[in-house]
């Protein structure tokens, strides 16, 4: 998105060929810029400038990201011209009333469903002004929409939010020559300015490690090297979390990757215990707590999990589906309004649903690699979203992971 809005060519490497990602570039193709692939892990971006986008001659498909959805209404919201966001059955079942809040209070024009989900269809040439805006829940797809409406408002567009939450775009922005400050919880940017392309090294993904992880940790004696993972300290919650779990893990090499910082994870098999994870941790882990959960009904003794709402209004209710799968395999969980608590136990054999959400997935996926039966996943048709060729690698480092009636499992 970033690449396409700057003056002159973004170059990346590390790319992840995921669904989300591609949707994503094809939906900016749609608005008149052109992004080549020259190999698996590689874009060239031919960026159009601030006001070079066009308007696209259809709804903007961007599949099951709720990530595009939130960052594109943000980014389409002061443009000259209308569009139409949509997805697929799944995405156009989540809530947007979050993003489309303060994105109205600039001054943008957005219409949805009657009870706030997509598609959302934004009106153009409307002007938008700066604002000030509380974020009632920590959130960084909403943050990041509010600051890139902010470079298309009149005056400085500041978000504060009530827990820390990734910067990703804030980093991304500030490489292209943006000037973006964050103090005391508050980021502030100033509308009108110009992005400089820049190359782009993407990092590792902590999330998507997080399962290659999780598998070593409830090994009988694997030690695995994750090589060159993104540790944003934003974004490190989940290795805090194992750690005070036991888990052996450990940073090596750690260096910069452009605005990035980056490092070797070293994780080896390992006895975990429970406990209660503490609240503040969950900005920072958001999306790998499917897969904590797993880790939480693998230790000894019970974990408690609280202050997981958002989960609730994911790509599935996180928190239901995984106390079900979990059930379904063995394992006592208590479930609460804001999350769960977790008895370890042993995971027996059994069929699981997935309810279409590629992290519980993957998630029960590894908790299948050491039952002591046959664990069958339904509905795992959306892993590609983000992990493409998971069967494949898990099965490399010796998860016994069998794709069935050509889905991923």
């Amino acid at each position: 998105m970033l690449g396409s809005i700057a003056e002159g060519r973004t170059e990346v490497s590390g790319f992840l060929a995921g669904d989300d990602c591609l949707a994503t570039a094809a939906a900016m193709r749609a608005l008149g810029v052109s992004i080549e692939q020259p190999g698996p892990t590689e874009l060239l971006i031919e960026g159009v400038g601030r006001d070079g986008l066009q308007a696209p001659d259809r709804d903007l498909d961007l599949g099951n990201s709720g990530t595009a959805m939130r960052l594109m209404a943000g980014l389409l919201a002061g443009q000259r011209f209308s569009s139409t966001l949509t997805g697929d059955e799944s995405l156009t079942g989540r809530p947007m009333g979050r993003v489309i809040r303060p994105l109205t209070m600039m001054g943008a024009a957005i219409e949805s469903d009657c009870d706030g989900t997509p598609p959302l269809q934004l009106s153009g040439g409307l002007r938008l002004h700066a604002i000030h805006y509380d974020l009632p829940i920590a959130s960084a797809q909403v943050k990041s929409a509010v600051l890139l409406a902010g470079l298309y408002a009149d005056g400085i567009t500041s978000v504060t939010e009530p827990a820390v939450t990734r910067d990703h775009t804030e980093r991304m922005l500030a490489s292209m020559g943006a000037e973006i400050s964050a103090r005391n919880g508050t980021v502030s940017i100033a509308g009108g300015q110009v992005l400089r392309a820049c190359p782009v090294q993407v990092p590792g993904d902590l999330s998507s490690a997080t399962f290659i992880i999780l598998g070593t940790l409830l090994s009988q004696r694997a030690e695995i090297l994750i090589e060159n993972v993104g540790i944003n300290p934003t974004r490190t919650g989940v290795i805090d979390i194992l750690k005070g779990m036991g888990a052996d893990l450990t940073l090596e090499n750690s260096r910069l990757l452009g605005e990035e910082p980056v490092a070797d994870i070293r994780v080896r098999a390992s006895r975990l215990q429970g406990g209660p994870v503490d609240p503040r941790l969950v900005s920072l882990a958001i999306d790998e707590f499917p897969a904590l959960f797993v880790a939480a009904a693998a230790a000894q003794g019970t974990t408690t999990f609280s202050g997981l709402e958002e989960l609730r209004v994911k790509e599935s209710d996180r928190i239901s589906a995984m106390a079900d799968g979990l059930r379904r395999l063995g394992i006592r969980v208590d479930e609460t309004p804001d999350g769960a608590v977790v008895h370890g136990g042993r995971f027996a054999g059994g069929e699981v649903e997935s309810f279409h959400d590629h992290r519980v997935a993957m998630s029960l996926a590894m908790a299948g690699t050491v039952a002591e039966g046959e664990v069958l996943i339904r509905g795992v048709d959306n892993v590609d979203t983000s992990f493409p060729e998971f069967p494949e690698l898990m099965s490399s480092i010796g998860a016994e992971i069998e794709q069935r009636d050509g889905e991923p499992p």
